[in-house]
């Protein structure tokens, strides 16, 4: 976290309360008293994209959802995946999973082996399968 926004003592009630007003309630920052000022912490760029990326990763689709959808993009079978999948527990993975979760990297690798993005990928767990 860093701060945002400072207001240095001394100040009025009235400026105080404006502060965490637009601050807190409106910015959604935390507002935090030192000796010297009222400061408004915030999350970093990077804070923020990292919890908005552990957001997408949670995002999950059923076996259907993403057999459909793969299927409607690329009219590839889920037999034509299976077969591109070289590990065994690859394999088991991909025909016992009731839920693909777009954070797992089996995921990743056969989006990047059947052509997809990165954002075409968190497109389509975005839209629940409906396309990119």
């Amino acid at each position: 976290m860093e701060i945002k926004a400072e207001l240095q003592k001394p100040f009025e009630e009235q400026q105080r309360t404006n502060f965490i007003v637009q601050q807190n309630h409106r910015n959604g920052y935390e507002i935090r008293e030192t000796e010297t000022a009222l400061q408004a912490w915030g999350y970093t760029e990077e804070e923020i994209a990292q919890q908005e990326r552990e957001a997408l990763n949670m995002l999950s689709l059923t076996k259907r959802e993403v057999f459909l959808a793969i299927y409607r993009d690329k009219q590839i079978t889920p037999e034509q995946i299976r077969a591109m999948l070289t590990s065994e527990e690859a394999k088991i993975e991909f025909d016992y999973a009731n839920d693909y979760f777009r954070g797992n990297p089996l995921i990743g690798q056969l989006g990047e082996a059947l052509g997809y993005t990165s954002q075409e990928l968190d497109s389509l767990f975005i839209n629940k399968g409906k396309g990119k």
